[in-house]
């Protein structure tokens, strides 16, 4: 045994030290007194406090307060041997002023001690019902300690700091469980999107390999196929590189003028709409502010204009429109294109989900942008709305904080 361990301090374990089963939740000994104990003492001590200031000041009033000392009191006299009081059958026999005032200590001793031990018993009893809601939150907490994020609270009664706790630790497990349920998702979806494409690239190698009569020029288209699977991998990766960036914060914040920004963004993908029949606008009116990141907000934008294009039909629109409501800047991207099921609208900011299904089709993205531009719009403070109109396509907006010129 250790100095520390005869001391009775608890020490943590080495570094891949494992301890017992079920030890870590235990919680740690600690010495001291319970804290019920603490506030039915607690309780008590104020209560017996009270009760003997007043005491004291009673016993000193009658005793040294010239008007109210006992012998004025019984007309004067030194000391009287009987006293009758009036509707009791005995009396009591008072010697002195002295005697009565050593006759209200004793009893006002005895009061005291008997309200010393109410005062405990009912200060147990309150502080029971006070403290029985953290004992369910810490049932909650030790749950949530082995990954059991079901689990609430469930407080009911009258509202008060403790109801108002649990609430509060309610609210943070269910977010909890929300989180860790969209990472496992995430985690599942991502291994979904690189080992379909690594799988298939294996498959092809390994035909031609076992095939004795490939010749140079199929190996030759084989390397194209596993050069153009290499690089959709590549995007993918990319896209969940960007997307950690984003959920990463906003490193920057500054005035971000929207018109132009939105304008150099169209230009930018001007080639990919004409190619594919779309006829995209660029924003007009007046010039708007916003405040972050320009580059976060630029990459967002871009994500909409690309997932505009490419989630349309030939002959089909997509414009960009730039307003102010109130303390945001709002930027919206329309487009026309397929019918979105209104049930699937919800789903489509979560990663590798598109909106004709979870098949894969050339040209139809990696399946991240409006993630992407849903972890700028959080990292913002910002908002995300989709609708889906009944003759279909998508309308997105994404509000911004709005900014005043810099000028």
């Amino acid at each position: 045994m250790t100095a520390h361990e005869s001391a009775g301090t608890l020490e943590r374990p080495a570094p891949g030290e494992r301890r017992a089963s079920g030890e870590w939740l235990r919680p740690p000994f600690r010495s001291g007194v319970p804290i019920r104990v603490r506030l039915a003492l607690s309780y008590a001590g104020m209560v017996t406090g009270s009760v003997a200031v007043f005491i004291v000041i009673v016993y000193l009033f009658m005793r040294y307060v010239p008007a109210f000392q006992l012998s004025e009191t019984f007309g004067g006299a030194s000391s009287f041997e009987r006293v009758e009081p009036p509707g009791v059958g005995g009396a009591v026999e008072i010697q002195s002023a002295d005697d009565f005032l050593d006759t209200f200590l004793l009893v006002s001793g005895i009061a005291l001690a008997a309200l010393a031990l109410l005062g405990a018993a009912v200060g147990w009893l309150v502080a029971g019902r006070i403290i029985r809601p953290l004992a369910a939150i810490n049932l909650a907490a030790t749950r949530a300690a082995t990954g059991n994020l079901d689990h609430r609270v469930g407080l009911e009664g009258p509202r008060d700091e403790v109801s108002d706790l649990a609430d509060t630790f309610d609210r943070m497990l269910a977010s909890l469980e929300r989180s860790f349920a969209t990472h496992r998702r995430f985690a599942a979806n991502a291994s979904h999107e690189l080992r379909t494409p690594l799988a298939t690239t294996q498959t092809m190698i390994d035909v031609a390999l076992d095939d004795p009569e490939t010749d140079a020029r199929e190996f030759r288209a084989l390397a194209g196929r596993v050069r153009e699977m290499n690089r959709a991998n590549i995007e993918t990766v990319n896209a969940l590189l960007d997307l950690c960036d984003a959920e990463g914060g906003v490193r920057v914040r500054e005035p971000v003028e929207l018109v132009e920004l939105a304008r150099s963004v169209v230009a930018r993908h001007g080639a990919e709409a004409e190619a594919a029949g779309v006829e995209l606008h660029h924003p007009e009116g007046r010039t708007v502010w916003a405040l972050g990141d320009p580059v976060l907000i630029r990459q967002a934008l871009s994500n909409l204009v690309r997932n505009a294009i490419r989630h349309n039909h030939r002959g089909g629109h997509a414009r960009v429109e730039q307003s102010v409501e109130g303390t945001a800047t709002r930027l919206t991207v329309v487009n026309s294109g397929p019918v979105v099921a209104p049930e699937l609208v919800p789903s489509l900011v979560e990663p590798f989900v598109r909106g004709d299904g979870r098949v894969k089709r050339r040209g139809a993205g990696h399946g991240l942008g409006l993630a992407l531009v849903s972890a700028v719009a959080t990292a913002h403070d910002g908002a995300l709305r989709l609708d889906a109109p009944r003759e279909g396509g998508l309308a997105v907006r994404l509000d911004l904080p709005r900014a005043d010129p810099p000028f």
